[in-house]
Protein backbone atom coordinates (compact mmCIF):
# COMPACT_ATOMS: atom_id res chain seq x y z
CA UNK A 1 0.00 0.00 0.00
CA UNK A 2 2.62 2.40 -1.26
CA UNK A 3 0.17 4.79 -2.56
CA UNK A 4 -1.22 5.73 1.06
CA UNK A 5 -0.66 9.10 2.17
CA UNK A 6 2.57 9.73 4.35
CA UNK A 7 0.34 10.05 7.74
CA UNK A 8 -1.49 7.42 6.79
CA UNK A 9 1.47 4.99 6.45
CA UNK A 10 2.90 6.04 9.58
CA UNK A 11 -0.31 5.40 11.54
CA UNK A 12 -0.14 1.76 10.47
CA UNK A 13 3.03 1.47 11.54
CA UNK A 14 2.99 2.80 15.13
CA UNK A 15 -0.39 0.68 15.37
CA UNK A 16 1.16 -2.79 14.33
CA UNK A 17 3.34 -2.14 17.26
CA UNK A 18 1.53 -3.92 20.10
CA UNK A 19 2.74 -0.97 22.54
CA UNK A 20 -0.02 -2.06 25.31
CA UNK A 21 1.45 0.03 28.93
CA UNK A 22 4.02 -0.01 28.92
CA UNK A 23 5.42 -2.25 26.48
CA UNK A 24 7.20 0.24 23.93
CA UNK A 25 6.80 -2.81 21.15
CA UNK A 26 8.67 -1.08 18.62
CA UNK A 27 6.52 2.33 18.37
CA UNK A 28 9.15 4.55 19.79
CA UNK A 29 11.98 3.02 18.04
CA UNK A 30 10.04 3.24 14.68
CA UNK A 31 8.97 7.23 15.39
CA UNK A 32 13.10 8.16 16.40
CA UNK A 33 14.26 6.40 12.95
CA UNK A 34 11.55 8.71 11.00
CA UNK A 35 13.06 11.78 12.91
CA UNK A 36 16.39 11.02 12.96
CA UNK A 37 15.29 10.64 8.77
CA UNK A 38 14.07 14.63 8.91
CA UNK A 39 16.94 15.60 11.17
CA UNK A 40 15.43 15.88 14.51
CA UNK A 41 18.12 15.24 17.57
CA UNK A 42 16.41 12.06 19.24
CA UNK A 43 16.70 11.06 23.39
CA UNK A 44 15.36 8.05 24.83
CA UNK A 45 14.16 8.11 28.46
CA UNK A 46 13.65 5.16 30.39
CA UNK A 47 12.58 6.10 33.68
CA UNK A 48 12.70 4.43 36.89
CA UNK A 49 10.69 4.29 40.29
CA UNK A 50 10.28 1.78 42.83
CA UNK A 51 7.78 -1.20 42.40
CA UNK A 52 6.06 0.05 39.23
CA UNK A 53 7.45 -0.31 35.52
CA UNK A 54 10.38 1.17 33.48
CA UNK A 55 9.14 3.16 30.95
CA UNK A 56 10.54 3.86 27.82
CA UNK A 57 10.14 7.67 26.64
CA UNK A 58 11.43 9.81 23.18
CA UNK A 59 12.23 13.23 22.55
CA UNK A 60 13.05 14.87 19.72
CA UNK A 61 14.37 18.34 18.51
CA UNK A 62 14.98 20.22 15.47
CA UNK A 63 16.24 23.37 15.63
CA UNK A 64 17.56 25.48 18.57
CA UNK A 65 16.21 28.68 19.10
CA UNK A 66 12.82 30.12 20.03
CA UNK A 67 9.72 30.03 19.30
CA UNK A 68 9.78 26.21 20.25
CA UNK A 69 7.01 24.32 19.69
CA UNK A 70 6.52 21.17 21.18
CA UNK A 71 4.35 17.93 20.26
CA UNK A 72 3.11 15.71 23.33
CA UNK A 73 1.36 12.13 22.93
CA UNK A 74 1.86 8.61 23.79
CA UNK A 75 2.48 5.25 22.12
CA UNK A 76 0.83 3.68 24.55
CA UNK A 77 -2.55 1.67 24.63
CA UNK A 78 -5.28 0.54 26.60
CA UNK A 79 -5.58 -3.31 26.57
CA UNK A 80 -7.79 -4.92 23.27
CA UNK A 81 -10.10 -6.93 25.51
CA UNK A 82 -11.78 -9.75 23.97
CA UNK A 83 -10.06 -10.13 20.71
CA UNK A 84 -12.33 -12.21 19.65
CA UNK A 85 -14.77 -9.43 19.23
CA UNK A 86 -13.12 -7.59 17.25
CA UNK A 87 -13.82 -7.28 13.40
CA UNK A 88 -10.23 -7.11 12.30
CA UNK A 89 -7.14 -7.72 14.14
CA UNK A 90 -6.27 -5.14 17.01
CA UNK A 91 -2.93 -4.49 16.07
CA UNK A 92 -3.48 -5.11 11.66
CA UNK A 93 -4.08 -1.21 10.86
CA UNK A 94 -6.26 -3.25 8.33
CA UNK A 95 -8.13 -0.54 5.89
CA UNK A 96 -11.59 -1.31 5.04
CA UNK A 97 -13.76 0.96 3.21
CA UNK A 98 -11.13 4.22 3.68
CA UNK A 99 -11.08 3.36 7.40
CA UNK A 100 -7.96 2.56 9.82
CA UNK A 101 -8.98 -0.13 12.07
CA UNK A 102 -6.77 -0.69 15.05
CA UNK A 103 -6.02 -0.17 18.81
CA UNK A 104 -4.59 3.40 19.61
CA UNK A 105 -5.58 5.03 15.81
CA UNK A 106 -7.58 7.40 17.54
CA UNK A 107 -6.05 7.54 20.98
CA UNK A 108 -3.47 8.54 19.94
CA UNK A 109 -0.83 6.86 17.65
CA UNK A 110 -2.86 8.61 14.25
CA UNK A 111 -2.11 12.10 15.80
CA UNK A 112 1.26 11.46 16.36
CA UNK A 113 1.35 9.82 12.83
CA UNK A 114 -0.50 13.14 11.85
CA UNK A 115 2.09 15.49 13.47
CA UNK A 116 5.05 13.86 12.09
CA UNK A 117 3.75 13.79 8.43
CA UNK A 118 3.14 17.53 9.53
CA UNK A 119 6.76 18.31 10.88
CA UNK A 120 7.83 16.54 7.90
CA UNK A 121 5.96 18.82 5.28
CA UNK A 122 7.35 21.90 6.91
CA UNK A 123 11.25 20.63 7.65
CA UNK A 124 11.57 19.69 4.00
CA UNK A 125 9.89 22.80 2.10
CA UNK A 126 13.04 24.63 4.31
CA UNK A 127 16.75 23.68 5.43
CA UNK A 128 16.54 22.96 9.20
CA UNK A 129 19.03 26.23 9.49
CA UNK A 130 15.81 28.04 7.58
CA UNK A 131 13.30 27.01 10.51
CA UNK A 132 12.29 29.85 12.13
CA UNK A 133 12.03 28.32 15.56
CA UNK A 134 12.13 24.62 17.10
CA UNK A 135 9.91 21.71 16.92
CA UNK A 136 10.29 19.10 19.14
CA UNK A 137 8.43 15.54 20.03
CA UNK A 138 7.12 14.54 24.13
CA UNK A 139 6.34 10.96 23.24
CA UNK A 140 5.91 8.83 25.99
CA UNK A 141 4.73 4.89 26.86
CA UNK A 142 2.83 6.08 30.17
CA UNK A 143 0.19 7.73 29.37
CA UNK A 144 -3.07 5.04 29.77
CA UNK A 145 -1.31 3.91 32.78
CA UNK A 146 -0.37 5.21 36.13
CA UNK A 147 1.70 8.34 34.40
CA UNK A 148 4.33 8.26 37.06
CA UNK A 149 7.70 7.48 34.57
CA UNK A 150 6.13 9.17 31.38
CA UNK A 151 5.69 13.26 30.61
CA UNK A 152 6.13 14.62 34.21
CA UNK A 153 9.72 12.91 34.22
CA UNK A 154 10.56 14.11 30.43
CA UNK A 155 9.31 17.30 31.56
CA UNK A 156 11.63 17.87 33.92
CA UNK A 157 14.31 16.38 31.87
CA UNK A 158 13.61 18.82 28.97
CA UNK A 159 14.17 21.57 31.46
CA UNK A 160 16.88 20.67 33.22
CA UNK A 161 18.52 20.48 29.54
CA UNK A 162 17.27 23.67 28.38
CA UNK A 163 14.31 22.34 25.99
CA UNK A 164 11.55 24.02 27.87
CA UNK A 165 8.67 24.69 25.04
CA UNK A 166 7.11 28.08 24.64
CA UNK A 167 3.89 26.14 23.55
CA UNK A 168 2.54 22.71 23.28
CA UNK A 169 -0.56 21.08 21.37
CA UNK A 170 -1.12 17.59 22.70
CA UNK A 171 -2.84 15.23 19.81
CA UNK A 172 -5.33 13.82 22.21
CA UNK A 173 -8.42 12.80 20.37
CA UNK A 174 -11.05 15.81 20.97
CA UNK A 175 -14.04 16.18 18.18
CA UNK A 176 -17.02 14.35 18.92
CA UNK A 177 -18.82 13.81 15.56
CA UNK A 178 -16.41 16.24 12.53
CA UNK A 179 -12.88 17.19 12.59
CA UNK A 180 -12.78 20.61 13.77
CA UNK A 181 -15.07 21.08 15.68
CA UNK A 182 -13.15 21.43 19.06
CA UNK A 183 -10.15 22.74 20.04
CA UNK A 184 -9.44 21.50 24.64
CA UNK A 185 -8.05 24.84 25.87
CA UNK A 186 -8.42 23.11 29.63
CA UNK A 187 -9.31 20.42 31.43
CA UNK A 188 -11.05 19.97 34.59
CA UNK A 189 -9.60 18.12 37.89
CA UNK A 190 -10.41 15.08 39.33
CA UNK A 191 -10.77 14.21 43.08
CA UNK A 192 -11.96 11.10 44.37
CA UNK A 193 -12.45 10.16 47.95
CA UNK A 194 -13.29 6.86 50.21
CA UNK A 195 -15.80 7.16 52.71
CA UNK A 196 -16.17 4.64 55.30
CA UNK A 197 -18.43 4.50 58.23
CA UNK A 198 -18.21 1.60 60.68
CA UNK A 199 -20.81 0.25 63.43
CA UNK A 200 -21.53 -2.99 64.86
CA UNK A 201 -22.92 -5.88 63.61
CA UNK A 202 -25.86 -7.69 64.51
CA UNK A 203 -29.11 -9.62 63.80
CA UNK A 204 -31.93 -7.52 61.97
CA UNK A 205 -34.38 -8.08 64.64
CA UNK A 206 -32.56 -7.21 67.44
CA UNK A 207 -31.55 -3.89 65.80
CA UNK A 208 -31.11 -2.36 69.93
CA UNK A 209 -28.04 -4.35 70.09
CA UNK A 210 -26.08 -3.61 67.09
CA UNK A 211 -25.52 0.07 65.31
CA UNK A 212 -26.54 0.27 61.36
CA UNK A 213 -24.16 2.43 59.74
CA UNK A 214 -25.93 2.70 56.29
CA UNK A 215 -28.32 5.55 57.79
CA UNK A 216 -25.65 7.88 58.56
CA UNK A 217 -23.89 7.02 54.31
CA UNK A 218 -27.14 7.06 52.61
CA UNK A 219 -27.36 10.95 54.41
CA UNK A 220 -23.67 11.83 53.86
CA UNK A 221 -24.33 10.63 50.40
CA UNK A 222 -27.56 12.65 50.31
CA UNK A 223 -25.58 15.75 50.88
CA UNK A 224 -23.01 15.18 48.33
CA UNK A 225 -25.05 14.70 45.59
CA UNK A 226 -27.96 17.08 46.77
CA UNK A 227 -27.00 20.17 45.94
CA UNK A 228 -24.87 21.23 42.88
CA UNK A 229 -21.01 22.42 43.67
CA UNK A 230 -20.89 25.55 41.97
CA UNK A 231 -22.80 27.11 38.37
CA UNK A 232 -19.53 26.62 36.78
CA UNK A 233 -17.67 29.71 35.10
CA UNK A 234 -17.33 30.92 31.40
CA UNK A 235 -15.12 28.03 30.19
CA UNK A 236 -15.65 25.24 32.60
CA UNK A 237 -19.16 23.40 33.34
CA UNK A 238 -20.29 22.74 36.55
CA UNK A 239 -18.50 20.82 39.05
CA UNK A 240 -19.76 17.34 39.42
CA UNK A 241 -19.51 14.38 42.10
CA UNK A 242 -20.30 10.98 41.21
CA UNK A 243 -20.67 7.90 43.79
CA UNK A 244 -19.12 5.16 42.29
CA UNK A 245 -19.21 2.21 44.86
CA UNK A 246 -21.09 1.49 47.86
CA UNK A 247 -20.81 -1.39 50.03
CA UNK A 248 -21.26 -3.07 52.73
CA UNK A 249 -20.08 -6.64 52.23
CA UNK A 250 -22.91 -8.26 53.27
CA UNK A 251 -23.80 -11.84 52.15
CA UNK A 252 -27.12 -11.93 54.37
CA UNK A 253 -30.07 -9.89 54.52
CA UNK A 254 -30.93 -10.65 58.08
CA UNK A 255 -27.21 -8.96 59.23
CA UNK A 256 -26.82 -5.65 59.96
CA UNK A 257 -23.70 -4.76 58.55
CA UNK A 258 -20.63 -3.86 60.57
CA UNK A 259 -19.48 -0.84 57.96
CA UNK A 260 -20.15 0.63 54.68
CA UNK A 261 -18.35 2.16 52.35
CA UNK A 262 -18.39 4.57 49.62
CA UNK A 263 -15.95 5.84 46.88
CA UNK A 264 -16.93 8.82 44.96
CA UNK A 265 -15.16 10.94 42.08
CA UNK A 266 -15.74 14.95 41.51
CA UNK A 267 -14.31 16.35 38.26
CA UNK A 268 -14.35 19.73 39.08
CA UNK A 269 -13.37 23.03 37.45
CA UNK A 270 -11.41 26.12 38.07
CA UNK A 271 -13.59 28.14 40.71
CA UNK A 272 -11.80 24.90 43.14
CA UNK A 273 -8.45 23.23 44.02
CA UNK A 274 -8.08 19.71 45.53
CA UNK A 275 -7.55 21.52 48.64
CA UNK A 276 -10.66 23.96 48.74
CA UNK A 277 -13.05 21.32 47.04
CA UNK A 278 -11.59 18.46 49.44
CA UNK A 279 -12.61 20.51 52.71
CA UNK A 280 -16.27 21.66 50.93
CA UNK A 281 -16.96 17.68 51.24
CA UNK A 282 -15.52 17.07 54.41
CA UNK A 283 -17.94 19.87 55.72
CA UNK A 284 -20.78 18.36 54.07
CA UNK A 285 -20.30 14.52 55.42
CA UNK A 286 -19.17 15.82 58.59
CA UNK A 287 -22.54 17.75 59.30
CA UNK A 288 -24.71 15.19 57.53
CA UNK A 289 -23.54 12.45 59.86
CA UNK A 290 -23.46 14.81 62.91
CA UNK A 291 -26.93 13.69 63.91
CA UNK A 292 -26.10 10.10 63.72
CA UNK A 293 -22.74 10.21 65.54
CA UNK A 294 -24.18 10.13 69.23
CA UNK A 295 -24.06 6.78 69.28
CA UNK A 296 -20.80 5.85 70.31
CA UNK A 297 -20.62 2.66 68.57
CA UNK A 298 -20.40 5.29 65.02
CA UNK A 299 -17.36 6.31 63.89
CA UNK A 300 -16.37 7.51 60.42
CA UNK A 301 -13.25 7.80 57.76
CA UNK A 302 -12.89 10.16 55.04
CA UNK A 303 -9.64 9.82 52.76
CA UNK A 304 -8.90 11.54 49.77
CA UNK A 305 -6.90 10.37 46.65
CA UNK A 306 -5.31 13.29 44.96
CA UNK A 307 -4.57 12.76 41.16
CA UNK A 308 -2.27 15.57 40.48
CA UNK A 309 -4.84 16.98 38.51
CA UNK A 310 -6.12 20.40 39.23
CA UNK A 311 -8.62 21.99 36.60
CA UNK A 312 -6.44 24.74 34.54
CA UNK A 313 -7.05 26.92 31.12
CA UNK A 314 -4.96 28.43 28.58
CA UNK A 315 -6.44 31.53 27.64
CA UNK A 316 -7.81 32.34 24.61
CA UNK A 317 -5.27 34.22 22.52
CA UNK A 318 -2.62 34.36 19.57
CA UNK A 319 -1.73 30.46 20.44
CA UNK A 320 -5.09 29.06 20.11
CA UNK A 321 -6.33 31.91 17.08
CA UNK A 322 -3.10 30.33 15.04
CA UNK A 323 -4.72 26.40 15.55
CA UNK A 324 -8.40 28.02 15.18
CA UNK A 325 -7.09 29.54 11.56
CA UNK A 326 -5.68 26.35 10.28
CA UNK A 327 -9.05 24.51 11.18
CA UNK A 328 -11.27 27.13 9.78
CA UNK A 329 -9.30 26.88 6.44
CA UNK A 330 -8.94 23.28 5.76
CA UNK A 331 -12.62 22.36 7.19
CA UNK A 332 -15.05 26.35 7.35
CA UNK A 333 -15.73 25.58 10.88
CA UNK A 334 -15.20 28.07 13.73
CA UNK A 335 -14.07 25.04 16.38
CA UNK A 336 -15.46 25.15 19.88
CA UNK A 337 -13.39 25.86 23.22
CA UNK A 338 -14.15 23.09 25.46
CA UNK A 339 -12.74 22.24 28.40
CA UNK A 340 -14.64 19.03 28.94
CA UNK A 341 -14.09 15.29 29.11
CA UNK A 342 -11.47 13.75 31.64
CA UNK A 343 -7.84 14.38 32.42
CA UNK A 344 -4.76 14.19 30.12
CA UNK A 345 -0.45 14.85 30.24
CA UNK A 346 -1.96 18.31 29.60
CA UNK A 347 -1.30 18.33 33.60
CA UNK A 348 1.24 17.84 33.91
CA UNK A 349 2.73 19.92 30.76
CA UNK A 350 0.55 23.30 31.99
CA UNK A 351 3.52 23.88 34.71
CA UNK A 352 5.84 24.48 32.10
CA UNK A 353 4.41 26.14 29.33
CA UNK A 354 0.77 27.50 27.73
CA UNK A 355 -0.89 23.72 26.47
CA UNK A 356 -3.99 22.94 24.23
CA UNK A 357 -5.29 19.75 22.37
CA UNK A 358 -6.21 19.16 18.52
CA UNK A 359 -6.69 15.44 17.21
CA UNK A 360 -9.50 13.58 15.59
CA UNK A 361 -12.34 12.13 16.48
CA UNK A 362 -12.84 9.88 20.24
CA UNK A 363 -15.71 8.36 19.31
CA UNK A 364 -14.22 4.63 19.27
CA UNK A 365 -11.40 5.40 21.95
CA UNK A 366 -11.21 2.62 24.04
CA UNK A 367 -13.73 0.53 22.36
CA UNK A 368 -13.19 -2.82 20.07
CA UNK A 369 -12.95 -1.82 16.37
CA UNK A 370 -11.10 1.50 17.25
CA UNK A 371 -10.55 2.96 13.95
CA UNK A 372 -10.38 6.66 12.12
CA UNK A 373 -11.02 7.42 8.44
CA UNK A 374 -8.35 7.70 5.99
CA UNK A 375 -9.63 11.01 5.21
CA UNK A 376 -9.37 12.12 8.81
CA UNK A 377 -6.34 11.52 9.22
CA UNK A 378 -5.27 13.81 5.95
CA UNK A 379 -7.76 16.52 7.42
CA UNK A 380 -5.63 16.68 10.49
CA UNK A 381 -2.42 16.28 8.71
CA UNK A 382 -3.52 19.02 6.78
CA UNK A 383 -4.45 21.28 10.14
CA UNK A 384 -1.69 20.39 11.59
CA UNK A 385 0.94 21.81 8.87
CA UNK A 386 -0.95 25.33 8.60
CA UNK A 387 -1.15 25.29 12.41
CA UNK A 388 2.41 24.91 12.62
CA UNK A 389 3.01 27.54 9.60
CA UNK A 390 0.66 29.64 11.90
CA UNK A 391 2.65 29.23 14.92
CA UNK A 392 5.94 30.67 13.53
CA UNK A 393 4.43 33.36 11.73
CA UNK A 394 3.17 34.38 15.18
CA UNK A 395 5.56 33.60 17.63
CA UNK A 396 8.60 34.04 15.87
CA UNK A 397 7.59 37.69 14.58
CA UNK A 398 6.58 38.46 18.25
CA UNK A 399 10.25 37.25 19.50
CA UNK A 400 11.71 39.53 16.50
CA UNK A 401 9.39 42.53 17.93
CA UNK A 402 10.78 42.26 21.19
CA UNK A 403 14.16 41.78 20.02
CA UNK A 404 14.10 44.99 18.67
Amino acid sequence: MTDLSPCVQYARALVQCPSVTPAEAGALSFLQGELERLGFACERLVFRDEDIPDVDNLFARIGTKAPHLCFAGHTDVVPVGDEAAWTHPPFSAEIVDGVVYGRGTADMKGSVACFLAAAERVVKARDTGALPGSISFLITGDEEAIAINGTVKVLQWMADNGHTPDHCLVGEPTCPQKVGEEIKIGRRGSLTADLEISGKQGHVAYQHFACNPVPAMAAALAALTGAPLDNGTNHFPPSNLEVTTVDVGNAADNIIPARVTATFNTRFNDLHTHDTLAEIVRRRVEEAIAPFMTDDKLSAKLTFRYSNADAFMTEPGPLIDAMAAAISKHTGLTPKLSTAGGTSDARFIKNFCPVFEFGPLNQTIHQVDERVPIADLELVTDIYTSFIENYFATFSSAETSAAA
